[in-house]
């Protein structure tokens, strides 16, 4: 069974009990998933950057789009127009795909993994996870890679408090740390 079959069949009955609500249409849901790499202006060769680009596609199966700086920033030696990351957002199918990989391949993978903190999900109920290194992910060969770099996952979802989003993600299946 599907992550979005199991949604459907058994997770949604499970939180109109847990919330207290009557009507299917006002459980929380996933709307997108948005996964970003953010490039350092000191990273700026075209072999980084394209490196970037083939992970993202890898994971994805999508081509990601460029993120632009919307001002500029002398510190940081930014202008405004620059390419500041790479982004994919998933919806539909893949979206359901890449949330089961995540799932039972990605978490499980990771060296010294003790759960996602509850912090992670913010006061409208989405969540972000943020991975120093995207090699957990069952698409990536290790030893193919050139260069490690970061990714964040971000999880969007309609619940519209964090306590609907922690009901929900823990319904899915996420692995949250025990609160002590």
């Amino acid at each position: 069974m599907t992550l979005k079959e199991r949604y459907s069949k058994e997770i949604v009955p499970n939180l109109m009990k847990a919330l207290g609500e009557k009507n299917i249409m006002a459980i929380p849901s996933i709307k997108q998933v948005t996964l970003a790499v953010g490039i350092q202006a000191t990273q700026k060769d075209a072999k980084f950057i394209e490196t970037v680009e083939q992970t993202l596609r890898r994971i994805t199966g999508q081509k990601p789009v460029d993120t632009l700086a919307k001002k500029s920033v002398s510190g940081f030696k930014v202008r405004e127009g620059m390419v500041v990351g790479k982004k994919v957002t998933l919806r539909g199918e893949r979206m359901w795909s890449f949330l089961t990989r995540l799932l039972t391949f990605a978490f499980p993978r990771i060296t010294d993994f003790r759960g996602i903190s509850s912090k992670c999900i913010d006061t409208t109920g989405n969540l972000t996870v943020g991975f120093r290194e995207y090699l957990p992910f069952p698409e990536i060969k290790p030893d193919e890679v050139e260069r490690v770099h970061g990714l964040q996952i971000v999880v969007t979802t309609n619940a519209g408090t964090r306590e609907r989003g922690l009901a929900l993600f823990k319904e899915m299946g996420f692995p949250f740390q025990s609160q002590k």
